[in-house]
Parts: C-alpha cells; sequence; structure tokens
C-alpha cells in the first residue's frame, strides 16, 4: 500500500472489508482440510479452489497490473507459485500460499492505516465552529473562515480553534493531545495558546495569530504525512535488496526448472522450483521498515515530536552530538533584572532612571528593566546609539544607559565583572558622567534544562552551546546547565560551520528555535526546532520539530529513534535470515510448499507486529511521580523527566 494513499476509516477488524475475503479464504481453506481428512475428495477440492479463489484475489490483480507496467514484485511471485502448484495438482498446498499470503498483506495494510489513523485524528481536535468577536456582538463562523487578528472567544471547555495569545481573561487550558503536557497550563495576557487546547474554568479571549486553516496543527499533520511518503536509510537499504531480489529469484526459479530437464526430471524440479519461487520472495523485507517507521511517526507525534521524514527518524536515533542554541531553548527568551549594583544612590532610583529611557525601545533587555521599575520619570532628548545604548535628560540630568563597551562601570567595574561571571548581561547606568549603577540581567535557565542534559550525559551524548552571546555570560551559564563546550559570539554563518566541524567527527543534532538558527539546522545531520509555532525559518530549515518547549523531549525523541532504530534492524536481519534458511531447504526438498508458505507469512506477521511496536509510547518508561504536594512548574507533567537513553 503506498504512502498517498487514502486512509481508510478505523473499523473493528472483524468489519473491516480488506479483511473480509483473507477470512472467506481462511474458513473455506480450513473447511477443505476438514473434507480432505474425512475422506471427501472433490467437495475438499472446491473448498479448497473457494479458499484460492478468494485469497488470489487480494493480491493477483494487482501483481497483474504492476506487470504490464513493467515493474516486478512480490505478488507476481506469489501468483507464478499459486498457479504453478495448481498445474502440478497441489489445490490445497496454492490455496494455503494465497490465504497467508492475503492476510499478511491484509495486517500489513491495517498497521498502516493505523498509524495514519492516530495522526489524522489530530485535525479532529479543531471544533467544525468558532464564536468569534465582532463590533454587531458575537457570532459563531465555520473554523476554517477564521483570519489571523480576529479575536476568538472561548468559553469553559471548550476548545481552541487555532493558534493565538490571549488578550482578555484567565484560565488554564489542557494542551497533552498537542504538546504532551499533561498538567493544564495557566493562562493570562499575553500568553500562546495551541490549536486543539481545551479551555478550563474560565472564559477568555485569544487574538488568532494563524488562519484556521494554516495553525499548528493543520502544520503538524502536513508534514507527518510528508514524512510518511519519504524513506529513510534503512527503508532505502530494504528497497535496494528486495527489488532486484524479485527478478533473481524468477531467473533461479528457470534455471531450477532447465536443470529438470537436463537431468531429465522436470516434475520434481518444477515443483522445488515453484517453493524456491515461495522461499526467497522478499514479502517480509519489503515491510520491514515502512511499518516500523510509521508506527514510530505516528507515536512521537502523539508526545509532541513532529518527524519530518523516515529519513530524519533514522539520523535522529544515530546522534552522538547535541549542539544548542541559548536564548529560547537552553533559556526562557524573558530576560528578568536579578541584581543591582549601586554607587551612593538608592537601588529604585538606580531602576527608574534606566527605565526612563528605556520607555521607547524595543530591545529585550528593555522590557526587562521596565518590568522592575514601571513607575518612572518621563526622559526628554533621547537619543540611541545603536548597538551600545541610549542617552537623554532625566529630571534636568544628562543620563546615559549601555553596555560595558560604551560606558564605563568606574567604581563599579568589579561588581560589573562578578555579574558576568554569573551569566548576568550588565547595563551601566551613568548621571552626569559618573557610573551610579550597574543591572544584572540575565535571561534565566527553562526551568527542566538541568534534568535535559543531566538525561543527555548520561545516555553518553556530547553536548555543545552554540550562542551569539558574549563569552562570559556563555560560559557562565554553560557551567550552571552542565556543558562544557560553550562557543560564543557567533553569527548565524559561524553557528552552520561549527555544526559542520561537528558532523565530521559523528551524527549531530541542533536544537534551536530562531530565524538565525536556520543555517544550523540545515546543517545539521538532525535539526530540531523548538516549538513548531517558532520562526517559520527554524522549522521549514528543521528536519524535527518539538510542539512544546519542554528540554526533556530531547532525550525522549531520542530514545525512541535509537529503540525505533533497533526494531528496524532486527526487522531486516529477521526478513533476510528467513531467505537465507529456506533458500537451501526448499531446493533440496527439505521442506515442501506448504511448509515452505507457513513459514515465510508466519515471519512476515512477526516481522508486522515487532514493527508496530515502534508506536509504543515511551512516556510509559518515565520515572514515578513525585511525592504528594510537589509542585510542578507551569506546563510540566508532575511524573518527572523521561527515563534515560538507552546506549546503542
Amino acid at each position: 500500500m503506498s504512502s498517498d494513499e487514502p486512509t481508510r476509516e478505523m473499523v473493528p477488524w472483524w468489519r473491516d472489508r480488506a479483511l473480509l475475503l483473507p477470512m472467506v479464504s481462511g474458513v473455506l481453506l480450513a473447511l477443505g482440510f476438514g473434507l480432505e481428512w474425512a475422506g471427501a475428495g472433490w467437495p475438499a477440492t472446491v473448498a479448497h479452489a473457494g479458499s484460492l479463489l478468494a485469497g488470489a484475489a487480494t493480491f493477483v490483480p494487482g501483481a497483474v497490473r504492476r506487470l504490464m507496467r513493467g515493474g516486478l514484485g512480490v505478488g507476481l511471485l506469489m501468483t507464478i507459485a499459486a498457479v504453478g502448484a495448481v498445474l502440478l495438482g497441489h489445490v490445497g498446498e496454492a490455496a494455503a500460499l494465497a490465504f497467508l499470503f492475503s492476510i499478511a498483506e491484509a495486517l500489513e495494510d491495517r498497521a498502516l492505516d493505523r498509524a495514519r489513523h492516530g495522526l489524522r485524528a489530530l485535525l479532529s481536535l479543531i471544533p467544525e465552529t468558532a464564536r468569534v468577536s465582532r463590533r454587531s456582538g458575537e457570532v459563531m463562523i465555520p473554523a476554517a473562515q477564521i483570519r489571523e487578528l480576529d479575536i476568538l472567544v472561548v468559553r469553559a471547555g471548550e476548545r481552541v480553534a487555532t493558534d493565538g495569545v490571549v488578550v482578555a481573561g484567565r484560565s488554564s487550558i489542557d494542551t497533552s493531545a498537542v504538546t504532551g503536557e499533561s498538567i493544564p497550563v495557566e493562562v493570562a495576557p499575553g500568553d500562546p495558546v495551541p490549536a486543539g487546547s481545551i479551555n478550563g474554568a474560565g472564559s477568555i479571549r485569544i487574538e488568532a495569530t494563524a488562519d484556521g486553516r494554516d495553525n499548528s496543527l493543520t502544520t503538524i499533520v502536513r508534514l507527518v504525512e510528508q514524512a510518511q511518503a519519504k524513506q529513510g536509510d534503512r527503508a532505502r537499504l530494504a528497497d535496494r535488496i528486495a527489488r532486484p531480489l524479485v527478478p533473481m529469484v524468477l531467473i533461479a526459479a528457470t534455471l531450477i526448472v532447465g536443470f529438470g530437464f537436463l537431468v531429465g526430471d522436470p516434475g520434481l524440479w518444477t515443483e522445488r522450483a515453484l517453493v524456491v519461487l515461495v522461499a526467497a520472495s522478499p514479502c517480509a523485507l519489503a515491510i520491514a521498515v515502512p511499518v516500523t517507521v510509521i508506527s514510530a511517526i505516528g507515536a512521537a507525534t502523539r508526545f509532541g515530536v513532529v518527524i519530518k521524514s523516515g529519513a530524519a527518524f533514522e539520523r535522529l536515533g544515530s546522534i552522538r552530538t547535541v549542539a544548542f542554541d541559548k536564548t529560547g531553548t537552553l533559556t526562557r527568551n524573558r530576560p528578568d533584572v536579578v541584581d543591582v549594583g549601586t554607587a551612593g544612590i538608592d537601588r529604585d532610583l538606580v531602576l527608574r532612571t534606566a527605565a526612563s529611557l528605556e520607555a521607547g525601545s524595543t530591545h529585550p533587555l528593555a522590557s526587562a528593566i521596565l518590568a522592575a521599575a514601571p513607575d518612572h520619570p518621563t526622559a526628554t532628548e533621547v537619543t540611541e546609539d545603536a548597538g551600545h545604548g541610549l542617552g537623554g535628560t532625566v529630571d534636568g540630568a544628562a543620563v546615559r544607559v549601555g553596555s560595558t563597551r560604551w560606558l564605563n562601570p568606574g567604581s563599579l567595574s568589579e561588581r560589573a565583572h562578578g555579574m558576568e561571571a554569573e551569566g548576568m548581561t550588565v547595563v551601566v547606568v551613568e548621571v552626569d558622567g559618573t557610573a551610579v549603577g550597574v543591572i544584572g540581567i540575565r535571561d534565566e535557565l527553562q526551568p527542566e534544562a538541568v534534568d535535559a542534559i543531566r538525561q543527555l550525559h548520561a545516555a553518553g551524548i556530547d553536548m555543545v552551546m552554540l550562542t551569539g552571546d558574549n563569552t562570559r555570560t556563555a560560559r557562565a551559564l554553560g557551567a550552571r546547565v552542565g556543558i562544557g563546550d560553550v562557543r560564543a559570539e557567533l553569527r548565524p554563518q559561524d553557528k552552520a560551520a561549527a555544526i559542520e566541524e561537528l558532523s565530521a567527527t559523528g551524527p549531530t543534532a541542533m536544537i534551536g528555535d530562531g530565524i538565525n538558527d536556520a543555517p544550523a539546522l540545515a546543517a545539521a545531520d538532525a535539526g530540531i526546532a523548538m516549538g513548531a509555532n517558532g520562526s517559520a525559518a527554524a522549522v521549514e530549515s528543521a528536519d524535527v520539530a518539538f510542539t512544546g518547549t519542554d528540554l526533556r523531549l530531547i532525550p525522549q525523541a531520542l530514545a525512541h529513534a535509537r529503540r525505533g532504530r533497533r526494531i528496524m534492524t532486527g526487522n531486516i536481519v529477521l526478513s533476510l535470515a528467513i531467505i537465507v534458511v529456506l533458500f537451501p531447504l526448499a531446493l533440496f526438498g527439505l521442506l515442501g510448499l506448504a511448509g515452505v508458505v507457513l513459514v515465510h507469512e508466519i515471519a512476515e506477521v512477526i516481522v508486522i507486529l515487532n514493527g508496530v511496536r515502534a508506536a509504543r509510547d515511551p512516556r510509559v518508561r518515565a520515572t514515578a511521580a513525585p511525592r504528594s504536594g510537589a509542585r510542578c512548574r507551569r506546563g510540566t507533567s508532575p511524573n518527572g523527566a523521561p527515563a534515560p537513553i538507552p546506549r546503542a
């Protein structure tokens, strides 16, 4: 079944039409063997013939169509083997072959449909209608008609129809179906809300940041469906083996028949040739990887990891080095004032003086100072020295605010150096030519950053921090989080060059969220974008996107991908082993057609079931929840970090 075929509606197996013919074939086959055992010759043959027709109807038409287009497939081998067995009088064996092959094919299709159905079910999280605020009042419109900047009114218990930002009201939202985080997240004006989340007890108003047809959920589904059409290295390996194997098996069978004529026993060797056709058919090999990849990608989506291709999934499982961007990835991208040093004046006065100049600035550091001193005097004659700071007049005094590279901290130099050593960005406040204060601003670590880094260390993963921040601040933050290799003051092209250098020594993943990370994400063996709603350039350049921002998704995703690689490798080895073992047994007559068919199709079912194991949610292996009363950060599950990554 090709990846671009539409996903059938999932129904219980006893109502699945795709299983109807294989089940009819199985019933008639069992009836035929029962009649044969009872000594009813021709009724048994009729039952076997009916079983053969029912089973063959599921794969013979497709094999013929493919042959007419110049293609060879496993179905052709099964068709030739079934026809040959009938010509040799082995109708029962032909029926057994048709039944087992048809049921294996139907189980494969059902496994693939099940994985795809779980993905498409994400779209059902979007409500069909949404309540939108208009000048005339509130109106209900189809969710697909929502446009960016529309104001959505979301009442208690309702789903959010598209991505947006809260503009009025306070509530808690359940994002578990979208980001995998099981604890409701408190939201207030200014907080983002993803499509598909469920509002809690309070009514909120949300300004849409995406159209109804183009939000985070539709993006996730589109990316993963594209992934199903792409194949990874192991898929290509399986295909490279399976594709030439079909004509090779046909040639081998022809040579065996020719040998039979040479030795004067064509009947015996023709029968063995038919058994060889079945024994060497690569049906299990052909499905060894696709079932695993689709199951694993679907499972990853359920816990908040969007993987764009099978190749990306496989590369993710081979990662040995992880490179982190700092701002917005390891940190919250929300700078706060954490320390203030003064020289002869009040601490609050330093903050208010700085805030007066920063009031009109859009710099991230300005927002931190304004948050610390919301009540401040008005500055006049404000000018900006790009890249350095601001100057102006506050209460009749000449004031400048800027970096230590522009303004000399004077008597506060030692205090400023101490702040930088602790990972702070220092802002100097100067009044009438004298430094009166230094303000330490720091973008604090994500709450789960240290835990995530610890797990990666435990798994033997090397880690690097790549940032454009100054060296002293970056190294201080690296020491706090547990990353020793810190490369600072990098431009976007420098980050990409660093990733290429790291990739030369082993598979490397890059994790970032901004436009400046896009070149590095594209250069990495596996680019990971934090937040599927982050920078469009970052998401487009990445191979993997996280719908949430919990860094513990990283060890979860790597563990999931490594497990998937092991399952794929095991499937390929098993598939090849079956062919290697059965071929000589069939060639020398040690195993007949019925035995070969049974072993081969049982192996195919095992491969399918093994591949479906990749759909298991890795979060079930998470550590136990903390004791009762333990507090969690907003949006963080109480069951703590996931289990350490098993070493590959």
